[in-house]
C-alpha cells in the first residue's frame, strides 16, 4: 500500500479521517456524524504525535466503515489508501 506522511503542524489524524471519509462517500465534512462517537479524536491524535517515528496502527469503524490510521501517516477507508489534500 501506498501512502503519505503528515505534516503534525498542519495536518492531524483525526482531520484526515474525517477527510478521507468525506471523499469515500462524497460527503460534505460536516454532514458526517462526530468523529467523537467513534473514537476520541484528542487521543488518536496524541497517539502518534508522541512517537511519528514509531510503528503503530489504530483500526476502527466510524460511519459503517472499516476505517486504519498509521503511524507514517497513511489513512485507509475500507482497505483503500487516501492521499493527503
Amino acid at each position: 500500500m501506498t501512502g503519505t506522511t503528515l505534516d503534525y503542524h498542519r495536518d492531524s489524524p483525526s482531520l484526515r479521517v474525517v477527510e478521507a471519509l468525506a471523499e469515500t462517500t462524497d460527503t460534505d465534512p460536516l454532514e458526517l456524524e462526530p468523529l467523537y462517537h467513534a473514537i476520541d479524536p484528542e487521543a488518536l491524535d496524541r497517539l502518534f504525535q508522541a512517537d511519528p517515528n514509531g510503528h503503530a496502527s489504530v483500526q476502527f469503524e466510524y460511519a459503517s466503515h472499516a476505517i486504519e490510521v498509521r503511524s507514517d501517516g497513511t489513512v485507509a477507508v475500507d482497505g483503500t489508501v487516501h492521499e493527503s489534500t
